[in-house]
């Protein structure tokens, strides 16, 4: 279907289903295999030191192609690429439970990268397609209650999943799912104009090596690996990506969307979701052992004491992404950050023994903020791009979101490793830091839509 300003109804309800569908089980996968890596261990016979690679391989192959999918979107159309995504994933959930052995586990969760980057690359680029241009603010607030719910509701549900079937089980409840969001998907996702330029292999193998040498040595400060590899991974990775800056610099429409970067709020939307993606992750992983290990709550109590954060985050995001439509985006995504970095510096500063009523409020706070941000950024992002470059926006969106949350993770093993008596206040004093830096490229992005809105007023 040939779309110009979205879709007619029910068309545009069902293809956001298909979206909403494939983005769960996508995002869901890379946090669900934490979960699950002590149960594979055991029945494989493995060491847990190699039973990692089980998510690395997942979340470097999403990192490594993100940006050549969303680039071959806008060539070949997004929902070819989007299509061929979901199939890929759902074939391989498959194999990941039919495998009987670890290197097969781990070729077939690097597969289901493959697919999951397919999904995630291009996934707002399509919304962009299927709602008309006065509802993209609810459109990626729906978007934004979709990745927060399931990022963090993942180990609660892998959790749920483990205790009445075996491991297997949390790939295998992909394939229904997958199967029906292609089928719906296949009559309704819109047909997008093509760019009709090649596909640069050069450009897509130094993007692959660049996120992925970095990403990798990010992992393996976040895993406590040897610090020469770590570092010695991350240089090379920063070496090559000045090369494949240089080769994007020079191309029309590079794979890497310098000319997109040019943009003042471009580039301070995208900086600004990676700072608050880092605090979040930060929080996210830094919160269970504070409930755990220090007010010796039981797992069960530590996931339920939890859930008001996610909860607050889809409703907040819900509601931004409506008001997004109707008030200045920009002036809702610092207020949310600021309500963000509150929450975080609330949570800093618990008493030695809180009540259930001083810990759920500061959760909610967080959360709360969080998806008030999260919905009108993403909309400057998306729509601060040309149409026909909604793919390489959609890339840079994603790849903003995973590279934030493995800077979270890394900050927080040096923080345990530096400071193991005041870990969890040292991690959420950062992390309150971090959400507040984000204000500024926010207030930043204010000035330069002032700026533009005069030169035009000039003209």
């Amino acid at each position: 279907m040939q779309v110009h300003d979205g879709l007619p109804q029910p068309a545009r309800g069902l293809a956001f289903a298909t979206i909403g569908l494939a983005l769960f089980i996508a995002v869901l996968d890379s946090a669900v295999a934490n979960i699950a890596l002590p149960p594979i261990t055991r029945e494989l016979r493995i060491q847990p030191v190699d039973a990692i690679w089980v998510v690395n391989s997942y979340q470097l192959a999403v990192t490594m192609v993100l940006l050549p999918l969303a680039s071959l979107g806008e060539i070949v159309g997004y929902r070819r690429v989007y299509l061929g995504g979901l199939a890929l994933f759902t074939l391989a959930s498959l194999l990941c439970a039919l495998s009987s052995g670890l290197g097969f586990l781990i070729a077939a969760r690097a597969f289901q990268g493959l697919g999951a980057a397919g999904i995630m690359s291009v996934n707002i680029a399509l919304v962009r397609f299927i709602f008309p241009h006065a509802m993209l603010g609810r459109a990626v607030g729906n978007v934004a209650v979709i990745v927060g719910i399931s990022s963090a509701a993942g180990p609660s549900i892998a959790g749920a999943i483990l205790s009445v079937a075996p491991w297997q089980a949390l790939f295998l409840v992909n394939l229904p799912i997958g199967i029906v969001a292609l089928l719906v998907g296949w009559r309704t996702l819109p047909r997008t104009p093509r760019s009709g330029r090649r596909f640069d292999v050069r450009s897509a193998l130094l993007s692959a090596a660049t996120f992925g040498l970095v990403i990798s040595g990010v992992n393996a400060l976040g895993h406590r690996q040897g610090l020469g590899l770590a570092l010695a991974e991350i240089a090379a990775g920063l070496a090559v990506g000045v090369v494949f800056v240089r080769t994007q610099l020079r191309l029309p429409s590079p794979m890497l969307p310098v000319d997109l970067l040019r943009r003042p709020i471009f580039a301070l939307s995208a900086t600004t979701s990676v700072l608050s993606f880092a605090a979040q992750a930060m929080a996210f992983v830094s919160l269970p052992f504070f409930l755990h290990d220090t007010l010796g709550r039981t797992p069960a109590e530590t996931g339920v004491l939890l859930t008001p954060w996610p909860i607050a985050t889809a409703l907040a995001a819900f509601l931004s992404g409506r008001l997004a439509d109707r008030f200045h985006p920009g002036r809702l995504a610092a207020i949310g950050l600021a309500l963000f970095a509150s929450g975080l510096l609330a949570l800093a500063l618990l008493p030695a023994e809180p009540s259930t009523a001083d810990l759920v409020w500061r959760l909610v706070l967080a959360g709360a903020g969080f998806g008030t941000f999260q919905s009108p950024n993403n909309k400057v992002l998306i729509s601060s791009a040309p149409r026909e470059r909604s793919g390489g926006a959609s890339g840079i969106q994603s790849s903003a979101r995973l590279v934030g949350q493995s800077l979270g993770v890394a900050l927080l093993a040096v923080i345990f490793g530096l400071f193991p008596e005041q870990r969890i206040g040292v991690a959420l004093g950062l992390a309150t830091a971090l959400a507040a830096c984000g204000i500024v490229p926010s207030a930043l992005r204010r000035m330069d839509e002032k700026a533009a809105a005069a030169l035009r007023s000039e003209a």
